[in-house]
């Protein structure tokens, strides 16, 4: 059953939080200090002390409606490593821009080919809870790392800029594009209002009776996601209340982003044990609940009483029943053809492991039997295992949770079965091949990135168009997109499961992006003494991240009308940018 809250409006929720976060970042307008144009004749100088602004290093002055460039593009250019081709058209830089990021997509993909490969022989746990998530967000981390380690600290203060675009541009697609249109390929009919039914989609584009469904874990994925901001709440501290210097906050946002960054990989590699623990858990209560809620059992009266509590006498009578020599002792024969009986292996359940199991539970004295009251003392535990359990799911009947625990143990069992590698015919020719294609998509993605983020700069100055735009909106395509495109070829299978999992995928790219690209940019800015001077851009991912973390961390399914309150974000995100540096002067 989904989560609905009562009374959730969307745009209330974005309302809400966009006035919170601007009276956060509010210390950021009232320090914010216009970019004057320079007089005739004069060059424009630099603050010793604090870097200069993105904006004005590529030549823009501040103007309330229209960002103006202080003269055209540069004369000449330095080609990247002294050979690869420049120019300081608008069309040769757009060219360039072009052939990098499509060189950019195909390292990408390389990246992702060969990390699944090495999933299939390896399996989870290092491989997914460390490789994956970093080889994922490697292009977006080697783009912000070059672009602020060429020239001069002026030089890294403009080009820095571009960074800060790929990383907010990144976060901003993923959870407003990607995850609306995962939304409108993977919707099927939702059914009374609370889940959606798997590969059935005979309601249309319904606003209200299609959509989508996840499960319990997505929605933790989400909340993991908003949490990572918090390095991005600290590096503005300083704007706002005045009681730590900006180097200060960059390294205390550094050090934690570091911190959340290995505390997610810790938990990515731990989550192949926790969820076999949660299989075997589902398996025991299962096992329980066949045997207290089957018809055989019942008959012979109600296990527990009006207040719920274990009927002591209906026990014995359970215990007489299976004790068939009547030596007051259940042995493991006995036992087993009880379970036989009982066809609990109707439900995954092997018979002997039911056997082995309520033997080592019940008989505490180690004697091979279990006695009277051994018996009763472990029918008592379960009987209040099963009320705690379905108190917390709302059930008051046994056969109610026993239906609930077995659509959880089957989901449970299909999650397994999707991360179970399949049998490999050469596995040492398929881990050859996966490495060679992490070599080839990380030497790629080193080489270009320099040159990438030169053409966006002189493509940014030959156009009179702030390198942040480019950057936001061009880069996070070409690396990002061969996950868009494998998440909605995912979502597109219309199930529960696989829904789950792209949106999981989605909201841990957003992790990513929010703690190792994060963390690399910050060590940017404190080594190279570089100013953060980006308000504007932190308020827009804050915002994305805070309205679609709550919002998809507290329901389970999502109507297709949710798809439009993700598409009308990613405008108002680059409305925002504008509106806050080159009306208001925050940058």
């Amino acid at each position: 059953m989904a989560y609905r809250p009562v009374g959730f409006h969307p745009p209330l929720l974005i309302a809400f939080v966009f006035s919170l976060l601007v009276l956060l970042l509010s210390g950021r307008c009232v320090d914010g200090r216009a970019i004057l144009p320079p007089s005739d004749g004069d060059a424009l100088e630099l603050p010793a002390s604090d870097g200069v602004s993105g904006y004005a290093a590529a030549g823009y002055k501040h103007s309330p409606f229209l960002v103006l460039p202080r003269g055209s593009a540069a004369e000449a250019c330095e080609p990247s490593y002294g050979f690869l081709p420049c120019t300081t058209t608008v069309a040769g830089n757009l060219f360039l821009v072009l052939v990098y990021g499509f060189l950019m997509y195909k390292a990408a993909t390389c990246l992702s080919a060969g990390s699944e490969m090495l999933l299939e022989i390896l399996g989870p746990g290092i491989v997914g809870g460390l490789f994956l998530p970093i080889l994922g967000a490697l292009p977006d981390a080697l783009l912000i790392l070059v672009s602020g380690l060429s020239g001069s600290k002026e030089v890294a203060q403009s080009q820095v800029l571009i960074g800060m675009g790929l990383l907010a541009g990144s976060t901003v697609m993923l959870l407003t594009s990607l995850w609306g249109s995962c939304v409108v390929v993977g919707k099927c009919d939702i059914l009374d209002n609370s889940t959606s039914v798997d590969s059935q989609d005979t309601n249309g584009f319904s606003l209200f009776a299609s959509g989508i469904s996840t499960d319990l874990q997505t929605s933790h994925a989400a909340r993991i996601m908003t949490i990572s901001i918090i390095p991005f709440i600290i590096v503005q501290l300083p704007r706002v209340f005045k009681f730590l210097s900006g180097r200060v906050a960059v390294l205390i946002a550094l050090i934690v982003a570091i911190a959340l960054l290995v505390s997610y990989c810790l938990y990515q590699v731990l989550q192949p044990w926790i969820h076999r623990r949660k299989l075997e858990f589902a398996e025991h209560m299962l096992m329980i609940l066949g045997i207290l809620g089957h018809p055989q059992t019942t008959a012979l009266g109600r296990l527990m009483d009006d207040d719920r509590r274990p009927n002591k006498h209906v026990i014995e009578k359970l215990f007489h029943k299976i004790d068939q020599d009547e030596n007051r002792l259940i042995s493991p024969s006995e036992l087993r053809a009880f379970i036989i009986g009982l066809k609990i292996d109707e439900v995954y359940l092997d018979n002997d492991d039911v056997v082995d199991r309520i033997m080592n539970e019940f008989d505490t004295s180690r004697d091979g039997n279990i006695q009277e009251g051994e018996f009763i003392n472990g029918i008592s535990r379960w009987i209040t295992q099963v009320n705690q359990r379905s108190s917390a799911s709302h059930s008051n009947e046994i056969l109610d949770y026993s239906m609930e625990a077995r659509e959880q143990h089957n989901m449970l069992i299909d999650q397994n079965d999707e991360a179970v590698s399949e049998s490999i015919e050469n596995p040492a020719s398929t881990c050859l091949k996966s490495i060679l294609l992490l070599i080839l998509g990380t030497s790629i993605a080193a080489v270009l990135a320099d040159p990438l983020v030169d053409a966006v700069d002189n493509f940014s100055i030959a156009t009179k168009i702030p390198s942040f735009f480019i950057s936001f909106i061009a880069m996070p395509l070409a690396t990002n997109s061969s996950e868009a495109v494998s998440a909605i070829i995912f979502a597109s299978r219309k199930k529960q499961r696989t829904a789950s999992l792209t949106f999981s995928e989605i909201y841990g790219g957003a992790t990513m992006n929010n703690t190792l690209c994060l963390a690399v940019f910050l060590a940017l800015v404190y080594v190279r003494h570089l100013t953060w001077d980006f308000s504007a851009e932190v308020l827009v991912i804050l915002m994305v991240c805070i309205v679609m973390g709550i919002f998809t961390s507290l329901r389970t399914t999502f109507p297709l009308w949710t798809c439009f309150v993700a598409f009308l974000l990613y405008p108002l995100a680059l409305v925002l940018v504008y509106v806050l540096d080159f009306v208001f002067g925050w940058s």
